[in-house]
């Protein structure tokens, strides 16, 4: 991590809505999900948050060997977006503890507000966490 990565990074992404970013999509297998509105789903939500929040640090990282993984997020979904729209999210860093990064996060479709929040991420190094992530698939 380089010393410049400070409170007050913003970064801004804008994505345009697909069909395989809706609830039914979500969890093909998932009957239930099927029969629901073609909206964007909030978990793809919380993936375009932190794909946002990577883009946004990825500069003040010594990248691929340091990353970020998502530990915490505590947003809302405030309104329903249907595909072909495009989403744009806004991040900011307000908090650097350590490894610790904290950001307020929201995102708008163009007609409403969609999100708003906050979003923690951990800095990792990446050999370290997949020696980790081994070890702990060959207890199974």
């Amino acid at each position: 991590m380089k010393d410049t990565l400070r409170p007050g990074v913003e970064h801004e992404f804008t994505f345009t809505i697909t069909e395989s970013k809706t609830v039914p999509a979500l969890y093909p297998e998932a009957s239930e999900f099927q029969i629901m509105p073609n909206v964007f789903a909030t978990g793809y939500m919380v993936g375009l948050i932190e794909w946002t929040c990577i883009q946004a640090v990825k500069p003040f990282l010594d990248w691929p060997a340091e990353q970020t993984v998502g530990t915490r997020i505590d947003v809302n979904h405030l309104a329903a977006t249907p595909p072909k729209l495009d989403v744009t999210t806004k991040v900011k860093l307000v908090e650097v503890d350590g490894r610790r990064l904290v950001f307020e996060v929201e995102a708008h479709d163009g007609i409403d507000l969609i999100t708003k929040g906050t979003h923690e991420r951990f800095i990792i190094n990446k050999d370290k966490f997949d020696l980790k992530l081994k070890s702990k698939t060959k207890s199974k």
